[in-house]
């Protein structure tokens, strides 16, 4: 199954449903249908049927979650602390100076030099989003930028080209 966050599951979620199927094999074991499960447990045919073979073949046991799919990430918790603390320090900390901004390629880099492991710019992403990072759009400013002389224009010069 795919998730329009490409995230899956948590641990949560996925204990939540097979708590559904559990008590869906207390309802087969009292008797009830799976067109009657699935309506009382608001779940499609498709899936009480299953559960119902499953259940019939090998028992409860045959309905636990088998946990996340997929490979495991490359990326140990632990290093995701110390990858959080270093995007805190910015990029000048990391020998970035030009400007001070993250992108996919240094953040990948500074994972690279740490962990000797190397990740695209689309996992990369994955890993940050997983952590709670968004994207952030700087503000292109200048930065000679007076903002006295801003608020003198606006609020003498523009009511007077607003009128044309």
């Amino acid at each position: 199954m795919r998730y329009p966050d490409g995230g899956g599951l948590t641990a949560k979620q996925r204990a939540q449903r097979e708590q559904v199927r559990f008590e869906a094999a207390e309802l087969f074991a009292h008797g009830v249908t799976p067109p009657q499960v699935a309506r009382r447990l608001r779940v499609s045919r498709k899936s009480a049927y299953a559960w119902h073979a499953r259940w019939r073949e090998a028992g409860v046991q045959a309905l636990r979650s088998k946990g996340a799919s997929g490979r495991p990430s490359r990326m140990m918790p632990n290093w995701r602390a110390w990858l959080a603390a270093e995007l805190d320090k910015g990029p000048a900390a990391h020998g970035w100076v030009e400007d001070q901004r993250w992108t996919l390629a240094r953040v990948a880099t500074v994972i690279a030099r740490r962990f000797h492991v190397g990740f695209s710019p689309a996992q990369t992403w994955r890993i940050l989003h997983q952590m709670g990072f968004t994207v952030q759009v700087p503000q292109r400013r200048a930065a000679e930028r007076d903002e006295d002389a801003v608020a003198t224009w606006v609020r003498e010069t523009w009511p007077c080209v607003e009128r044309r």
